[in-house]
């Protein structure tokens, strides 16, 4: 949508209101509803204003310690929401909405560098300096229940009622029962500028995967977001509600495998070879691989940023354990799937509550470093990785937070401001859960001791 036709619909009333939102840390929409008419005379020319704690907080947006930008020391000052126009869009499932995303900057016009999406920014600009672009497509899995938010709240989330049964993997008729729903997210979705793949079921009992076309990485992160506040806020309308946690039971988890592959800014395919025998890569497509193994390990916090999101990693939960790649090998943490110019590596890795800007990044980082350094790519994993002697996915948050904040490469690529950023943000959610006293513990030992 231009600011043209938006001048246009606001004349005619056909749009009353504007939302600008920026991502916060966990992936979430935060902002504010603008009146149309206010939006065009003063925010577009000036941006708007929020408290700088929008990125110092935790999940459940509690003041909390450990951030150098935001603190009561600091006085917990606001910084710009500056709009970004090229992602002004509608809005179909809110009555004379437009939509548009902000980058964050304080108020003296420098970059927050902790923003998730300057944070991406930096990467695609290192990699355009380097004469490449990336081509990025994310598939979020969800679990739908019939119960709605406020149900499940009350319920504290024990027996809800999923929408389908049994698994309805790939099941024409499993998908026919929750159709409605999902055709509406989708035709919300197109009319907010997506373009819609498909629709799918998945293993989980309810669970189902909407996919959308490849774009360029800031917009395909950009589009992630902003489908995924969407869905849960027409599931709500239509009284259901839904779910992309990492892994909200005992079954199948939620993932959001990243599909990625580096083209020259001329949109030439420096990733494939189709005389190479070595399925389809370039030298570079190579050791873009080969940076993705050498790092994923230090980066798997922006893969997995919650304690729930490492309880996916299962062997034999088409979630990965082993860090090897194949050759569409689902045992894989990476898969390399698609020939010529469709060819592109899966990382299996992230799970459905990920912030696509921070795991993107990464990718984007790690496989420049590969290309940089001209790293040599293992062969091909075949059979079970599951059942491998091979490198293993962080199994915990300590563990990938240890990883993520020693690691010298971190500290060079995304700089000291952003580690040190992250590492908190990890250390909030470790202690709130180490004070936390769940379920388990009290079927565990209330009787017993």
């Amino acid at each position: 949508m231009t600011i043209e036709e938006l001048r246009t619909e606001i004349a005619s009333g056909a749009i009353d209101t504007v939302v600008i939102a920026m991502t916060d840390m966990q992936g979430r929409l935060v902002g504010k509803r603008v009146h149309g008419q206010y939006f065009l005379d003063e925010v577009l020319k000036h941006g708007t204003e929020g408290c700088n704690y929008l990125l110092a907080a935790d999940i459940d947006m509690n003041t909390v310690a450990g951030y150098e930008m935001s603190s009561w020391e600091r006085g917990y000052a606001d910084f710009a929401m500056i709009p970004d126009i090229s992602t002004l869009r509608r809005i179909p499932w809110q009555p004379g909405a437009a939509m548009l995303l902000a980058d964050v900057q304080w108020l003296d016009g420098k970059d927050v560098v902790a923003s998730p999406r300057q944070i991406l920014r930096k990467q695609v600009k290192a990699l355009a300096d380097a004469g490449m672009q990336a081509m990025v497509g994310t598939e979020l899995e969800f679990v739908v229940f019939h119960d709605t938010y406020e149900e499940a709240w009350n319920k504290a989330y024990r027996d809800l009622t999923p929408v389908n049964l049994y698994n309805v993997d790939y099941s024409i008729m499993g998908g026919s029962r929750i159709e409605p729903l999902l055709r509406t997210i989708r035709l919300g979705m197109a009319g907010a500028g997506m373009t819609v793949e498909s629709v799918k079921g998945e293993c989980n009992f309810g669970q189902h995967e909407i996919a959308f076309k490849y774009s360029d990485a800031l917009s395909n992160c950009d589009n992630h977001v902003i489908y995924k506040n969407g869905a849960k806020e027409i599931a709500a309308q239509e009284g259901y509600a839904l779910t992309f946690m990492a892994k909200p039971n005992q079954k199948e988890g939620n993932s959001s495998h990243i599909h990625c592959s580096f083209r020259g800014l001329d949109g030439s395919m420096v990733m494939a070879d189709d005389a190479d025998k070595h399925h389809g890569l370039s030298d570079v497509g190579r050791s873009f691989i080969a940076g993705q193994i050498a790092h994923l390990k230090e980066i798997s916090l922006l893969f997995a940023p919650n304690i729930n999101s490492y309880k996916r990693y299962v062997p034999g939960s088409f979630a990965p354990t082993a860090i090897r790649w194949g050759r569409d090998n689902r045992t894989c943490a990476l898969r390399l799937v698609g020939h010529g110019q469709s060819l592109r590596l899966e990382n299996r890795v992230p799970g459905g509550d990920v912030n696509p800007y921070l795991a993107v990044a990464g990718i984007i980082a790690a496989g420049l470093d590969g290309i940089n350094r001209k790293l040599k790519l293992e062969d091909a994993f075949e059979g079970n990785a599951y059942a491998s002697d091979s490198e293993r996915v962080p199994s915990t948050m300590q563990e990938a937070q240890k990883l993520w904040s020693e690691s010298a490469w971190v500290k060079s690529v995304f700089g000291a401001e952003v580690q040190a950023h992250y590492t908190n943000m990890a250390q909030v959610e470790l202690e709130a859960f180490g004070k936390a006293v769940t379920d388990w513990e009290l079927f565990r030992n209330f009787e017993r001791f």
